[in-house]
């Protein structure tokens, strides 16, 4: 495996496992609608709700909607699996793309739980 592809693989799973302990924390030690300052700034916060649907709250109706946007979200890891991979293999491609399109894919991936 190339070392572009063992940075793609390092940066999902990174992101994957402070995204899903973040939720676990936030679900365990904040109330709904609760919210953190981080470093002590207005701009920069945590503030616990809950996303049924895709980016900045969007949302399709009915059960037809979930299942949607379940397959869009699947089609979606796919597609970026197999664009990375193809990305990775590349001779002049930089890290900054291959980090930014696994930074894409490590949300994709965790919408899901």
């Amino acid at each position: 495996m190339s070392k572009k592809g063992i940075l793609a693989i390092a940066v999902v799973v990174f992101i994957l496992i402070i995204d899903q302990w973040l939720k676990i924390w936030v679900k365990t030690h904040m109330e709904y609608g609760e919210e953190i300052k981080l470093f002590d700034r207005n701009w920069a916060m945590i503030h616990f709700v809950e996303n049924n649907g895709m980016a900045f709250g969007f949302s399709l109706g009915g059960d037809y909607g979930k299942l949607a946007l379940s397959l869009f979200r699947i089609f979606a890891v796919i597609f970026l699996c197999v664009y990375i991979i193809k990305l990775v293999k590349l001779p002049n491609i930089s890290n900054g793309l291959v980090v930014s399109f696994s930074l894409i894919l490590a949300g994709a991936i965790g919408k899901y739980y």
